[in-house]
């Protein structure tokens, strides 16, 4: 049975006798604080629309289990649970801004239970540091103990300022934690790395799902800076339904631009049904997602990046594909591992309008155990780059699959460092590598393994419903369907990705 709920104002908290949970109404010339401090699990925090909280807002450790939510007073205008906040709701709910560089709002140590929920989150007054801090990515946190856990971001609107921009929305150094249906932008700075979200000191697990991240340095990021938990790994992570850009005026403006989303710590993660889009050359070359163990300032040799899916998303509109890099050449490091790549539509890779070098794949520094299987892919560079160790002493890529997908050769295909296209390339860095079933739109067969499939540019085209328009569903008679090593069509599953991204079935993928 759901206790009662008392509705006081925060002039009269006297908290109700034990199992009532009570709404804290904070109208305008309350203290936001003082709600946050005398509150009980099971208590909601109620804010007032279209009012600002000014403070750096501190969230305590409290006993109980249940959780205690700092919301706006409900709104006929507010989205409903399950859907994403847009900037258009802003009047609809209550404003929460730091009076300087520090953030807005931050966990203390070992805290729990606390919940965020249709929320505005401004940014901060210098533009600098972060605006909600969930856990702490420096000393004060150093076990297991001090990191917070059981936390939840719903439906916040949380942006930088449209020209002086903001270095972070959410550092993720947390436990147990959920952000969900939130709108994340404007996070943007010259000189510097900007994220919507990173964490590096956090071990997780983590669900990131239906949200909209907008970072121009990377929009999404794991690792990045040594954590203070010794051998700590970010784990578990599903990042789902995810809208990952970067705004086309930002290119014309200065801010440092490196990808999409990057795992530098992290092991166990499942990233699906997401949209990834827009990512040119400027401080990096434009590749859409890497996968790059960092043991970035030398402390942390552990950093590995393993166990990693990535499947049923749209990746587009970029410089490059992937970039799946073994080890860090500057610090020894663990390296990269049991990466499936599956039934993704990546398309738009485009090197003349983006930068970059077109690539699909970039691989190298001896990364193991990667499975590259069911894409189709749409780019104007070679499909893989191999790279790694001496002309007399390669670096090797051992355990690597490279089957059923759909994807264009254009000049070099395959090609290594030092090495001729297609067959002396896969001999030298891939041994004993399996790549077969593939339909490559021109080409020659002839270097490359048997079982693949070269045609004609063309011949290639008119497989699809509408590459031109964005629509790669296979036509009924194309010669695709059916043929794949496990008799499913060749390339990505078109109605799968629909379904992961939450569109209707039979829908096609925007």
């Amino acid at each position: 049975m759901v206790a009662p709920f008392v509705l006081v104002t925060l002039a009269g908290v006297g908290h109700p006798s034990a199992g009532r949970e009570q709404v804290i109404a904070v109208t305008g010339g309350g203290s936001l604080q003082q709600a946050i401090d005398r509150a009980r699990p099971g208590d909601t925090i109620q804010l007032s629309p279209g009012v600002t909280y000014t403070g750096n807002f501190v969230l305590p450790n409290k006993s109980g289990n249940q959780f205690i939510t700092i919301r706006t007073a409900p709104a006929d205008a507010q989205p409903r649970d399950g859907v994403r906040v847009e900037p258009t709701h802003a009047a609809a709910l209550a404003k929460i801004q730091s009076p300087n560089g520090q953030p807005a709002m931050r966990t203390a140590p070992g805290t729990h239970h606390w919940r965020l929920q249709l929320l505005e989150f401004l940014p901060t007054s210098s533009s600098g540091g972060d605006i909600i801090a969930l856990g702490d990515g420096g000393s004060a946190q150093k076990d297991a103990a001090q990191v917070p856990n059981q936390l939840i971001v719903d439906r916040c609107y949380i942006h930088g300022h449209p020209e002086r921009g903001q270095k972070r929305g959410i550092a993720l150094n947390s436990a147990t934690t959920t952000i969900s249906n939130s709108y994340i932008s404007d996070i943007k700075v010259k000189g510097q790395d900007s994220q919507a979200i990173a964490g590096w000191n956090g071990p997780g697990p983590y669900v990131i799902e239906n949200n909209y991240l907008e970072g121009a340095g990377e929009n999404f990021m794991l690792g990045g800076a040594d954590p203070a938990i010794q051998g700590l790994v970010t784990e578990d992570v599903t990042f789902r339904r995810n809208h990952l850009a970067k705004p086309l005026a930002w290119r014309d403006q200065g801010w440092q631009i490196k990808n999409l989303f990057e795992l530098k710590n992290a092991r166990r993660v499942l990233v699906e049904g997401n949209l990834m889009e827009y990512s040119w050359q400027h401080a990096q070359g434009g590749y859409a997602i890497l996968l790059t163990p960092r043991n970035q300032d030398g402390g942390a040799p552990w950093s590995v990046v393993e166990n990693i899916t990535i499947r049923r998303n749209v990746i587009r509109h970029a410089g490059g594909g992937m970039q799946i890099i073994g080890a860090d050449t500057t610090h020894p490091s663990g390296s990269s591992r049991a990466i499936h790549v599956v039934d993704n539509l990546f398309y738009g890779i485009d090197s003349k309008r983006w930068g970059g070098t077109g690539a699909f794949l970039l691989i190298g520094e001896g990364p193991s155990d990667i499975i590259v299987e069911h894409n189709t892919v749409r780019q104007d560079g070679n499909i893989v780059m191999a790279y790694g160790g001496s002309k007399q002493d390669l670096m090797e890529i051992r355990g690597f699959q490279f089957r059923n997908n759909l994807v264009s050769h254009n000049q070099y295909g395959v090609h290594g460092t030092d090495r001729a296209p297609g067959g002396d390339t896969l001999q030298a860095f891939f041994p004993q590598v399996v790549f077969q079933n593939n339909g490559i739109a021109g080409g020659d067969s002839k270097g490359y393994p048997g079982g693949n499939e070269f045609i004609d540019e063309e011949e290639f085209e008119r497989q699809f419903m509408n590459p031109a328009g964005g629509d790669f569903r296979l036509r009924p008679n194309s010669r695709f369907r059916g043929a794949a090593s496990d008799r499913k069509d060749l390339g990505a599953d078109l109605a799968a990705i629909a379904l992961a991204m939450g569109l209707r079935p039979g829908a096609r993928i925007p």
